[in-house]
């Protein structure tokens, strides 16, 4: 029986033909695509430092645990084996508890949670559970991850109903193409691998990596700026876009102004 640490131990092989661009990294494409995991995490903070001074602990732990993932997912496609497969799950599991943990507008709660901290414990208990139960089937974890998408999206749908801001429906517009574009990477190498194979193009999960990093560029800010008008009264959040909105490609972030209004 194979060790869980060994090469090629995991239940997953993705569609990239392993080792054959290097003698010791077996998906060498997907390996080097988690670089953009390393750029988000610091990006993220340094553009919603106003947000990060006011919400510090969360936006670091959140900023490090994005960081986890990266390393994480780097080492599951560089070796295939057991155990890179369930940190590459665990972290990304874990991220997006912390995630609703803290970013959760309270108005959303369940009616039997009265207090953030109430919320805490719920978080970590059903991430507890959820944990345990990805040792069963591994395999499963992924899908089981990208359905809380549909949950996000339509959160988001919610919000936007509320929001007459025509910035924020651009840039939820522009998050869910991203979206869009990333679980369709993600689909395609897992359903259609034969195909990208015969046409000798297998690496459409690296394509993922970068797409659902380029969605979560605007997914936080966008979370940002709805947590601020639950969360930070005093505050009105105010959409902003670098190096500038005129530029044909820009990353967007969450300005915090005095004396909020109500969006």
């Amino acid at each position: 029986m194979p060790s869980i640490f060994s090469y090629q131990s995991a239940e997953v092989d993705w569609c990239e033909s392993n080792f054959q661009r290097s003698k010791v990294i077996a998906e060498y494409y997907n390996t080097i695509s988690n670089i953009s995991f390393f750029i988000l995490s610091p990006t993220v903070l340094y553009l919603n430092r106003q947000y990060c001074q006011q919400h510090a602990l969360p936006s670091y732990l959140l900023s490090g645990l994005l960081f986890c993932v990266g390393i994480s997912s780097t080492y599951f496609h560089m070796t295939l084996s057991y155990v890179g497969q369930l940190l590459d799950e665990l972290s990304i599991l874990w991220a997006l508890a912390a995630a609703y943990a803290f970013l959760y507008p309270k108005i959303y709660f369940p009616r039997f949670i009265k207090t953030r901290k109430q919320f805490y414990w719920l978080s970590g208990v059903i991430t507890v559970i959820c944990t345990l139960m990805s040792f069963i089937k591994p395999a499963l974890n992924a899908y089981m991850l990208n359905c809380i998408a549909f949950h996000l999206l339509y959160m988001t749908r919610r919000e936007l109903k509320k929001c007459n801001d025509k910035k924020v429906h651009r840039m939820a517009a522009v998050m869910v193409m991203w979206w869009v574009l990333a679980i369709t990477s993600w689909i395609s190498d897992r359903w259609l691998c034969g195909f990208w194979q015969a046409i000798n193009f297998p690496y459409l999960h690296s394509f993922w990596h970068v797409l659902i990093a380029i969605s979560l560029l605007y997914c936080f800010p966008l979370t940002m700026y709805f947590y601020v008008i639950y969360e930070m009264p005093s505050f009105k959040p105010k959409l902003s876009y670098w190096p500038s909105e005129s530029w044909p490609v820009v990353v967007p972030y969450v300005v915090l102004e005095q004396l909020h209004k109500q969006c």
